[in-house]
């Protein structure tokens, strides 16, 4: 198994950065990591990449203790961390150089595999690297990262902070990567990218929520789940609806909102309450659960029982 993350916890004083992350990457796989800001994901980038030490558990590249072998770890991946952190006094060209030599090979030698990244900011390759924009810079960093063609690719937030027509390209980019036989684990606080993975890790306040295969989360998750949608408008009904009998919770998606029900019979009695909003334009219909559905549930459910067990986040 590539990467093998096995219980691991990480404290900075008394706070519970990661608690008990638990999970394993197979070979050759996509896999994200999603959550939001402060959820651990960077931690856990950074614990994986052999920069920082766990308090407990174990992590695993090809059979390399980060801690214990992390010289052998640090030559089998490639680290893109969520800042840039390239050299800003030098220019496209000689950052690759340098990562090349750093890792005892020549751009030439490993060239097929970032050719098609790299010759996208080729054009600007005398140009230095902190004058580049923000997709430019994403795109140097991950050929950086490619130079010498490692076994496992890390890639905190790679599209943070960058335009939505460079989010498309990178992702792109990532797919043929992984087409190579190159595994990549790869955080990210977007769900439209989530869904673009083979598998996906939740994490919030440093717990692993649920691994799941995003192209079926309806199998993955027991939700009644309902859209209620109104011409005009759902917001004013939001708090009506959570006050309902029956409603497990109610969030807004755009201009509708989605609506998790204890049972599918609680659909019923809210519609015939519905009746007397007096809005014929009123609509609530059984829908598939996406990823964000099932994130949002999933944090709703870890609040809770973090609530009744007196966990300290």
């Amino acid at each position: 198994m590539p990467l093998i993350v096995d219980h691991i916890d990480k404290y900075y004083k008394e706070v519970r950065a990661l608690h008990q992350v638990d999970f394993q990457v197979q070979d050759g796989e996509l896999f994200g990591l999603i959550g939001p800001d402060g959820a651990g994901k960077s931690t856990l980038f950074r614990v994986m990449a052999s920069l920082v030490v766990p308090d407990r558990g174990r992590c695993t590249m090809q059979g390399y203790d980060v801690v214990r072998d992390y010289r052998e770890v640090r030559k089998i991946i490639g680290y893109m961390p969520g800042r840039f952190s390239l050299y800003m006094d030098l220019s496209v060209e000689e950052n690759l150089a340098f990562y090349a030599r750093v890792f005892g090979t020549t751009v030439d030698e490993h060239y097929d595999l970032v050719r098609e990244v790299y010759e996208q900011i080729a054009p600007f390759k005398k140009r230095l690297a902190g004058k580049l924009s923000g997709g430019m810079k994403q795109k140097l960093a991950l050929s950086c990262a490619l130079i010498h063609r490692p076994g496992i690719l890390i890639l905190d937030e790679p599209t943070t902070g960058v335009d939505a027509v460079s989010r498309m390209e990178f992702w792109s980019m990532l797919q043929k990567i992984k087409a190579q036989g190159i595994t990549i684990v790869v955080s990210t606080p977007y769900m439209d990218e989530a869904e673009l993975c083979d598998r996906v890790a939740m994490i919030q306040n440093g717990k692993l929520l649920e691994v799941i295969d995003p192209a079926s989360p309806r199998e993955e998750a027991n939700l009644q789940l309902f859209s209620l949608s109104s011409s005009r408008g759902v917001y004013t009904y939001l708090e009506k609806i959570r006050g309902m009998e029956g409603c497990r919770h109610a969030w807004l998606f755009g201009d509708r909102l989605h609506v998790t029900l204890e049972s599918g019979a609680d659909a019923e009695r809210m519609r015939e309450v519905m009746e007397s909003w007096n809005d014929p334009s009123l609509k609530l219909q059984p829908i598939k659960p996406s990823i964000e559905d099932l994130f949002m549930a999933l944090m709703e459910q870890e609040g809770k029982e973090d609530t009744v067990t007196g966990n300290r986040i």
